[in-house]
């Protein structure tokens, strides 16, 4: 059974990363988390084979977490990683993997984790965007961030939109978000027919539309 992730204090999270890829997120992470965790790294810096058949090499094989974020490139890594969690109980987010187990979230990209992901006070604060909107003569006044993109992206954007005229903003924060995206955007997923960078964008503007949609339904309560 998944440990029950930390609800309160410190969530204790443990990164797995090749070439740097999860540099923006831990920088994101420490500073839009509000000091809720605690973030160690595990950096492999070796050049690889193909084939890993020991990866016991690279891994620790005891993990201490409440949640491991996998940013790692080779598949084997990533396998055998999810694998010791899975016998240690330790939720894996491993966006835009094909791993499938129980222990293991594989959204395509780190801001389409859903709310219901059972990961503790890091799926509270991020994954898929949630925005809380006041709006003056049909301009954002302001944007408060509720959950977003652990690269810290959905903040940046959102900053950039204020003041924006609605439809304006609309469009604008889809652009802003790839501007901040720390994702691949030479990557391609054939599923969602985009890139990574431009899936972003696409989740912030819908995030977006939906803030809009339930201020206008409150208003017209």
């Amino acid at each position: 059974m998944i440990k029950s992730c930390v609800e309160e204090g410190v969530q204790n999270l443990l990164v797995f990363q090749q070439r740097d890829r999860a540099m923006a997120k831990i920088a994101g992470i420490s500073e839009y988390g509000r000091g809720r965790f605690d973030i160690r790294l595990v950096s492999v810096e070796d050049t690889l084979p193909p084939v890993i058949e020991d990866t016991s090499l690279y891994l620790p094989s005891d993990l201490e977490a409440d949640l491991v974020l996998d940013y790692l490139v080779h598949p084997d890594l990533s396998y055998d990683l999810a694998e010791i969690c899975r016998i240690k109980g330790i939720p894996v987010i491993a966006s835009g993997k094909k791993i499938r187990n129980n222990w293991v979230y594989t959204p395509p990209i780190c801001c389409a984790l859903p709310r219901r992901a059972n990961v503790g006070p890091y799926g509270e604060r991020f994954g898929y965007p949630e925005f809380f909107l006041t709006v003056s003569r049909g301009c954002i006044e302001d944007v408060k961030v509720v959950r977003g993109a652990p690269c810290g992206a959905s903040w940046k954007a959102a900053e950039k939109i204020t003041g924006l005229p609605l439809e304006e903003a609309l469009v604008r924060i889809g652009l802003e978000t790839q501007f901040f995206c720390s994702a691949d955007p030479a990557g391609w997923d054939p599923l969602w027919g985009k890139s990574p960078v431009h899936l972003a964008a696409d989740i912030h503007s819908n995030a977006l539309k939906k803030a809009l949609d339930n201020l206008q339904k409150k208003e017209l309560a």
